[in-house]
């Protein structure tokens, strides 16, 4: 379903002073050894379920008898942050475009992903309550800015539907703590979990994507099964041999990527160039920077758009510092769109013939083209069409990329420590007496 090519990979500082790709393959068999025991042992403790889901039968069956009171009705509303809405809103703008076009008539998914009054005041003034079902995201239950939102969402439902507000929710949280797991059990809502050792950021596959997916109507078994094929020779039955490890795409990705950034390549391009796969570039700079960004180490992810973004970011990428990667994600077989009139201008006449389409990949050639001339090392990720089960495969692949990156690294790719010190700051400004280093911190930078 997709494809690698390494055609201009190793370009720029990796062609003079680092091996060929077969040759870095070769130093880093050792590494390899100790990827592969290390992904022996995390997979047979449960600790990496987004590479084998051992939570997908379970999770289908669920999904699948919940499917018709989802559909039921008109709006869902989704509260959450960072992973827990990013894959989320990746899913809906590649898969359920109709509801930013003209003359849309529902259902319509609504995703809350920020501290944001205007939006969370608009979402109770005009949406029915009747019509609308609220889910909460937080594998923890207690991630303030989606507790914040449940507060209000939950009075505005009291307010409206007092007998009936709770069939209106539904929770996805930790199967056994946490503050949304009590109102779960509490108010008799129904839930769904987010499995054991699933970060936010590896979330999508589980009912944090696949709730809204079944809402909107998606193919979610296909994504499951794409993500879920990739990844099979590194956690089928087979498990443990080398060369299941030595010959996966997410290897040699991750072998390459780490180069970069032994060689001062401190950025990461991800170029989309599939267009309605625009929000994967977000989902794709939290999964890299939250994961790999530790100890001082990591690559900068940039998200870009292709055309979008030559017109804005690829003047920095061409011309500006020597110190970015680029994999550039494409699909040379999407829909082809019009085809130009043959009265276009004589001055344009070599679009004659030509389709729209034709354009977008022209375009990503000569993208692709440029950013190799210009010294850029390069990978270019191909899909083969843009469909669910596609999406899966891309996912899938980029998360056991991350992890292995991390791993020859030397970091742990499945937490993201400092990521709570500015929220326990904030917690201390709101009247949190809990963290009194906190407080310290905050007040030398008051002062």
């Amino acid at each position: 379903m997709h494809t690698l090519d390494w055609k201009h990979a190793w370009t720029g500082r990796l062609l003079t002073t680092a091996p060929t790709r077969p040759q870095a393959l070769k130093l880093l068999e050792p590494q390899l050894d100790s990827c592969n025991a290390r992904l022996i042992g995390e997979v047979a403790s449960g600790k990496l379920p987004f590479l084998n889901l051992p939570f997908r039968s379970s999770l289908t069956a669920r999904l699948k008898a919940l499917t018709p009171q989802l559909r039921r009705f008109r709006h869902m509303v989704v509260l959450g942050i960072g992973g827990s809405a990013l894959g989320t809103r990746a899913l809906q703008k590649a898969f359920f475009p109709q509801q930013d076009l003209p003359n849309h008539q529902g259902p319509w998914l609504w995703i809350l992903d920020n501290v944001d009054a205007d939006v969370l005041e608009a979402q109770m003034s005009t949406l029915n309550p009747e019509e609308t079902i609220v889910v909460p995201v937080s594998k923890s239950g207690g991630t303030i800015e989606t507790l914040a939102q449940y507060f209000f969402m939950k009075a505005w439902l009291q307010r409206a539907l007092p007998n009936t507000w709770h069939e209106h929710m539904l929770l996805v949280t930790d199967e056994k703590k946490g503050y949304l797991r009590e109102e779960a059990d509490r108010h008799n809502i129904v839930s769904l979990p987010v499995p054991d050792h699933l970060g936010g950021r590896y979330s999508v596959l589980s009912a944090v994507g696949l709730v809204p997916a079944a809402f909107m109507g998606l193919p979610w078994e296909d994504f499951l099964e794409g993500a879920a094929s990739v990844n099979a020779p590194l956690v089928n039955d087979e498990l443990g041999k080398p060369e299941n490890l030595r010959n996966h795409p997410a290897w040699a990705l991750a072998n390459w990527c780490f180069e970069l950034s032994r060689h001062d390549y401190s950025q990461l391009i991800f170029f989309t160039y599939i267009p309605s796969w625009a929000s994967f570039g977000q989902w794709f700079g939290q999964l890299w920077a939250e994961s790999l960004g530790k100890n001082g180490k990591g690559t900068m992810p940039l998200p870009a758009v292709g055309v979008t973004d030559q017109h804005s970011l690829q003047q920095m990428f061409l011309d500006g510092p020597a110190d970015k990667g680029c994999i550039q994600l494409h699909c040379p077989n999407l829909s082809k769109g019009p085809q130009f009139p043959d009265d276009v201008p004589d001055s344009w006449e070599w679009l004659r013939g030509k389709t729209f389409g034709d354009l977008l990949n022209a375009e990503t050639l000569g993208s692709a083209a440029a950013l190799v001339h210009n010294g850029v090392p390069l990978t270019r990720l191909e899909a083969a069409e843009s469909s669910m089960r596609a999406a899966g495969e891309v996912m899938g692949l980029l998360m056991a990329t991350t992890v292995l990156t991390g791993w020859l690294m030397n970091i742990n790719p499945l937490d993201q420590p400092a990521v709570e010190l500015g929220k326990r700051l904030a917690y201390s400004r709101l009247g949190s007496s809990s963290y009194p280093e906190e407080a310290a911190i905050l007040k030398a930078f008051l002062d």
